[in-house]
């Protein structure tokens, strides 16, 4: 199969979809492998890494001409979605929940959309998703520090406190992957932690992970409500595959924080969960609300690209290698947790939380493969 790997557009986006290490697996697996000239520089590879590995360095437009399977890390951009041709793939984070926009828009392509947040094992696992989950849940953290200090309008408490002085209260809406990695560096700093979840086994796992060191609590309106009120830090780690992020947070409980308390909202990728966020960037990454400052960044691992590079390439190259050796049809045939993956093929939704989302009709992806 040809493989291409485009160079990310998004803001602040450095990551690239494929390593040298992967290039060099899927060549000599027989594939062709495209990749776009400088698309690995923001993560210190460089074209001759990829040469080496047999891999072509061609402009972008030779990728949208000729690769079968184009893999990336962030979703297309609008500038992007007319260049894509009826029957190519396109695997890469597409979080079509959060944009309408975006969902006509490939939609009108004719492409197959296959989502690496959607791609779920036989026990609910999202394999291609934890990675990056587990960045961006221990860098929210980092990124609620900086905010913390008065340099950037915060608090100005010290995130461990000190002999004498308590530290910062941090509230985790969700225990899942990005909400017990933000736990984990937390904790680890020595801030207080409260985690909220609707599921207890989850609360009870937490509870024994982190031995008791976080405050497990079970959510609903009213214990969100009382937890954001003592916080100093509130972060965002709610996740329903596929849909849009379920609102928790009103205006009115934002207008009812603490004045220079930070809210770090990692769900944004898929809406977000609190009313008063919106989408930011790694150049302009927060705004105020109520006095509180708000962190929408929808591609935190982005700032650590070598790290959310390796990472990335380690979870999905089993499955590119999967669709390039067997072809997309016997590679889901074969693997459900990767038919899960395909939100949408030949004009059509795939994926029933996204149909949703938007009132939108859908079918299954076998009848659209």
């Amino acid at each position: 199969m040809i493989i291409g790997v485009l160079k990310e557009i998004k803001e602040g986006e450095n990551r690239i979809a494929l390593t040298p290490a992967g290039a060099d697996t899927l060549v000599r697996d027989g594939n062709s492998v495209l990749v776009e000239s400088k698309a690995g520089e923001g993560s210190g590879l460089t074209n001759e890494e990829y040469a080496q590995t047999g891999a072509e360095i061609v402009n972008a437009q030779e990728i949208y001409d000729r690769a079968e399977l184009i893999i990336k890390v962030k979703e297309p951009l609008e500038v992007e979605w007319p260049k894509f041709k009826a029957g190519q793939i396109l695997f890469t984070y597409l979080h079509l929940a959060s944009s309408e926009k975006l969902t006509k828009g490939l939609l009108e392509s004719g492409i197959t959309g296959m989502a690496y947040e959607t791609v779920q094992d036989e026990v609910g696992r999202l394999p291609l998703l934890i990675p990056m989950s587990e960045v961006a849940g221990r860098m929210s953290v980092q990124a609620a520090m900086r905010l913390l200090e008065t340099d950037y309008g915060g608090r100005g408490i010290l995130m461990s406190g000190v002999p004498g002085v308590p530290p910062a209260e941090v509230v985790i809406l969700g225990g899942g992957i990005v909400g017990l990695n933000a736990a984990k560096i937390a904790v680890g700093l020595g801030a207080r932690v409260t985690i909220l979840d609707v599921n207890h086994d989850r609360l009870k796992y937490i509870d024994d992970i982190l031995h008791g060191t976080a405050t497990t609590v079970y959510s609903n309106p009213y214990t969100i409500n009382q937890a954001i009120e003592y916080a100093d830090v509130l972060i965002g780690a709610v996740l329903v595959t596929g849909a849009r992020a379920p609102l928790l947070v009103t205006d009115r409980m934002v207008s009812r924080m603490k004045t220079g308390s930070v809210i770090v909202d990692v769900s944004i990728d898929q809406g977000g969960c609190v009313e008063t966020i919106h989408v930011t960037t790694h150049a302009e990454p927060a705004y105020k609300v109520h006095d509180v400052i708000h962190y929408g960044v929808p591609n935190i691992p982005a700032a650590v690209p070598r790290t959310s590079t390796y990472a990335l390439t380690n979870a999905t190259l089993p499955y590119i290698r999967a669709i390039a050796l067997k072809g997309l049809k016997r590679a889901v045939q074969e693997d459900a947790s990767l038919a899960g993956g395909i939100n949408l093929a030949k004009g059509i939704l795939a994926h029933s939380a996204v149909a949703e989302s938007f009132g939108m009709d859908w079918k299954p992806w076998h009848d659209l493969i």
